[in-house]
């Protein structure tokens, strides 16, 4: 990397019912181009950023602590990082895309390669009707849901192992072995809350797990049944793939700190 050149890792939240995912493509708007836009306004229009995100999120999948990490101007960096931020946020306002942290990093930091673990949550409006409000942030299942049943599913697919029961056609990551470290189902009022967090997720592996453990809550299948899926490493006998719009990018987790941590925080 130059001399001229500073790393620095942004933290940002965006609406992913206006965006087809994170990364750059040639036929539809990204959460990457609408960046790279923005810092081009700031850093010049041959300026080249070289972004990286800790994850790739699909079409309509949201965040709110989503950590990338970016090449800029030393200089222009240094003379007012707070001027950074909300230059950014100026030529952002009105896309769906908003920068709530910023951090000078080390020249080989990596937004993906160094990160140890990743978190989402995934919300479910459950109610025999729909919500105007949360029509486009939830998944609307009408059945009611039995939480206890749906966490005692979850406790048996936690820990390492073979997803390719929750792995979607189209993958393109070498093994399906992942480390599963947190999945649990919470509710309040009409809105179930799945926490979910694992060292990396294979593709669809979130919402594959979140469809089933709906169908054990709406009682097709007991607990016990999430286990012999996992087992049966066939993703055509689990459930459902959950809609891209309930799912969240919650956290990025690195050896000295996390998106949260950055989140408010400039220099």
């Amino acid at each position: 990397m130059s001399s001229e050149t500073q790393r620095i890792a942004l933290v940002i939240e965006f609406d992913g019912a206006k965006f087809h995912g994170w990364q750059r493509q040639d036929n539809a708007f990204t959460v990457q181009e609408a960046l790279e836009i923005a810092i081009a306004k700031i850093e010049g229009k041959d300026s080249n950023p070289s972004f990286a995100a800790a994850g790739r999120t699909d079409s309509g999948v949201h965040a709110t602590h989503m950590l990338i990490h970016a090449d800029v101007s030393r200089s222009r960096w240094q003379s007012t990082p707070h001027a950074y931020i909300k230059g950014l946020n100026y030529h952002l306002k009105g896309c769906g895309v908003l920068v709530h942290g910023i951090k000078a990093v080390s020249d080989d930091f990596h937004a993906r390669f160094d990160c140890f673990e990743r978190r989402y949550q995934y919300k479910i409006w459950n109610r025999s009707v729909s919500s105007a409000l949360y029509n486009k942030q939830t998944w609307w299942v009408f059945q009611p849901l039995d939480i206890e049943k749906m966490n005692q599913a979850a406790s048996l697919v936690l820990g390492e192992h073979d997803f390719t029961t929750f792995r979607a056609a189209g993958c393109q990551a070498n093994a399906p072995v992942r480390h599963l470290k947190v999945l649990e189902v919470k509710q309040e009022g009409h809105i179930i809350t799945i926490d979910v967090a694992a060292d990396a997720f294979l593709y669809h592996m979130v919402r594959n797990l979140v469809g089933t453990l709906a169908a054990v809550g709406m009682g097709r299948w007991q607990p016990e049944y999430m286990k012999e899926l996992l087992d049966n490493k066939n993703r055509c006998v689990a459930a459902q793939t959950a809609p891209a719009h309930g799912l969240y990018f919650t956290d990025a987790l690195y050896p000295d700190f996390s998106a949260q941590d950055i989140s408010g925080q400039v220099g």
